[in-house]
């Protein structure tokens, strides 16, 4: 079975009952379950962690990859998050 991608998911924020579009969106979502953040800069700074941090918080989901495409090798621009720890 091929995994369900969703690309540029319009993500909106719930404040106290009221729905917020804020023109968030998640660049890919994986089967619902992981959010993929793609960046292309000289480094990947805390900044791009919490927001990655944020959307995996805001919608539940538990598994996070932040990939910079601007690198000589693709493994060392890749992080994963997992519930705010990094591995």
């Amino acid at each position: 079975m091929s995994p369900q991608i969703e690309q540029q998911k319009p993500f909106p924020i719930f404040y106290i009952g009221n729905r917020i579009d804020g023109g968030y969106r998640l660049d890919l979502v994986v089967d619902e379950k992981v959010i993929v953040e793609i960046k292309s800069v000289d480094r990947l700074a805390s900044i791009h962690e919490a927001q990655l941090f944020s959307y995996l918080f805001l919608s539940g989901c538990k598994i996070g990859l932040l990939i910079n495409f601007n690198v000589k090798m693709l493994k060392h621009g890749i992080r994963r998050l997992v519930n705010g720890t990094y591995h």
